[in-house]
Order: structure tokens, then sequence, then C-alpha cells
């Protein structure tokens, strides 16, 4: 593994754990160059490669980091830690891999990641659904909000 700081070829790895949930392994590594620079890899299983189609057609591949990146950005300073995070983010990835499929519509991850939000943190929830959603007026953060509030409207 390269180190991340120096970019030595040489590293070791001084402990190696499962994660709470199982789905992945956790090593702490060290740069062997002199610094002495620690750092933290994980090993997961990959069943195959996954490919996100878009709203508008395009295709990209299934990043891990992306999704970690935006369930960060709507907890950003609301009382959850990062190991949470690292649960939803591991366990929507997981549930995409058992669907079975090869490509999934951007759409099922972003439903659920709100599914996720709304059972964790009503904010974090309406700041994901505001830029997923792409609201275009102040009634729509509205009817969010009523949502969660159980004063939903019939349709």
């Amino acid at each position: 593994m390269i180190c991340p700081f120096c970019r030595e070829k040489d590293t070791s790895v001084v402990d190696s754990r499962p994660t709470e949930d199982g789905t992945a392994i956790r090593r702490r590594r060290v740069c062997t160059c002199g610094g002495g620079q620690r750092f933290t890899t994980f090993e997961r299983v990959q069943f195959r490669e996954l490919t996100v189609i878009k709203k508008n057609g395009r295709r990209s591949a299934f990043d891990r980091e992306k999704l970690a990146k935006s369930l960060f950005t709507a907890l950003k300073k609301r009382p959850i830690d990062s190991d949470t995070t690292e649960k939803i983010v591991s366990k929507i990835s997981r549930e995409l891999e058992e669907m079975g499929q090869s490509e999934i519509q951007s759409s099922i991850i972003g439903r659920k990641v709100m599914d996720e939000l709304k059972e964790l943190d009503k904010i974090a929830y309406i700041r994901f659904a505001s830029v997923y959603t792409n609201f275009k007026e102040i009634g729509e953060f509205g009817e969010y909000i009523d949502e969660l509030h159980g004063k939903s409207k019939k349709k």
C-alpha cells in the first residue's frame, strides 16, 4: 500500500481487525520511510462493478466515497458520529450489491439515503432532500417538513 503522505511504496500493517458490522477489515498501517506516518485502510468485498444511471441518462461507476461525502455533507454539524455515517454507507452499498443488478438508477440510491437520514436526523434529511430533489421554491421545504410532522397531504 502506498503511503498517502510521502508516496513510499513500503508500508507495514500494525493492527488488523473487522469493522463493527463485520463487512470490512480495518487495517492500521505505518510508513517505513522513517517518518512513521500512520494511516488507516479498509478492505471490503466487492461483488460486482456497479454502474449508476443518472437522471440525464449518463452512466458512471458507483463511488462509495461520493456516497459517504454526500452523507457527511448532510450531517455536517449534526450530533452524529462518523462511525454511524460509515455504517449507513456500508449498509446502502451492501443493499445495492445484493440487488443483483450491474446498473442502478441514481434515484434508487437517493431514496435509500433519504430513508436512512429520515430515521437518523430530520435536519440532515431536509438538507439532503433540498439538494437531491432540487427544491425550486420555499413551499417545497414546507411539504417535506409537514411530512416529517405527519401532516402530509393525502393524494
